[in-house]
């Protein structure tokens, strides 16, 4: 009998997620655990109690250098690892099934949405996810209002400007602005 791949090692992969998968259940409870905790996390008014909290959703602790203003949202929580001396603005959006990394000293506009998750053309399995990580390199900018799609690394020290949707990476010291995002210009 063949055996089945972890589910979890699917998402990281890049893999078709499929609903039928043994495991699925699993994945829904956590999801579903992170959507409670989230609802917390999104309650407190205390810089200290949100970090807390999304230290608990990611399963690491989050440093004390780093700020995250609620509201926030994060549908899963355990693929995703945040630096130190990172700021992240109000109403940001993490779908992180697919792994979302964050190095030291980057910044995140008010309404970013990171999402790692996408589906399959084909209808007959649309509702599968196929996921792809997004890495945001150190001392990164994401302007407000900016979407990163599915598989996209930002380059360091680069600078995605408000409201740009980046469906290709971002070379280091580099700025980019526009639906879709295009370079602008060097950072000297």
């Amino acid at each position: 009998m063949p055996t089945i791949k972890d589910i979890f090692q699917i998402m990281k992969d890049g893999e078709e997620v499929r609903q039928d998968h043994p495991q699925y259940n699993e994945f829904i409870q956590i999801v579903a655990k992170t959507l409670q905790l989230n609802a917390a996390l999104n309650s407190s008014g205390e810089i200290n109690k949100v970090r807390d909290i999304l230290s608990e959703i990611i399963g690491k602790q989050i440093d004390t250098s780093t700020t995250i203003f609620a509201p926030f949202h994060i549908n899963f929580g355990k693929h995703t690892t945040i630096g130190k001396n990172v700021f992240i603005n109000h109403a940001c959006s993490f779908l992180d099934i697919g792994g979302i990394t964050i190095e030291d000293d980057v910044l995140i506009g008010p309404k970013v949405n990171l999402i790692t998750e996408s589906h399959p053309i084909n209808p007959d399995n649309r509702k599968s996810l196929i996921c792809k990580s997004i890495l945001i390199k150190r001392n990164a900018w994401i302007g407000a209002a900016s979407t990163i799609l599915p598989g996209i690394t930002i380059g360091e020290n680069a600078v995605v400007a408000a409201g740009s949707v980046v469906t290709k990476d971002v070379p280091s010291n580099t700025i980019v602005a526009g639906v879709p995002a295009k370079f602008i210009k060097n950072i000297d």
